[in-house]
């Protein structure tokens, strides 16, 4: 796996354009322009688009985009699940 600093540099800015609207139950994330319910189960899940986003815009291998994707969902399932 490549740099951990620089995962962390690219999942810290996945999280800062992720957007948690509790009112309205929407999840908006940069990787699709497409806002999701937050309890809806298949967004957290391998997603098609987090790798491609992740793969064009930051170069990362499947690996890369493996450990990045499995720290962002753990930290927005936590701010979800805590109202954060």
């Amino acid at each position: 796996m490549g740099n951990k600093k620089y995962l962390d540099k690219i999942l810290k800015h996945i999280l800062n354009n992720t957007k948690i609207d509790h009112e309205g139950e929407e999840l908006y994330v940069p990787f699709t322009n497409h806002s999701f319910g937050m309890f809806f189960p298949s967004l957290f899940r391998k997603y098609y688009h987090f790798y491609k986003y992740c793969e064009k815009q930051f170069g990362l291998t499947e690996e890369e985009i493996d450990y990045v994707w499995d720290q962002w969902e753990e930290i927005i399932l936590n701010k979800i699940k805590n109202g954060k």
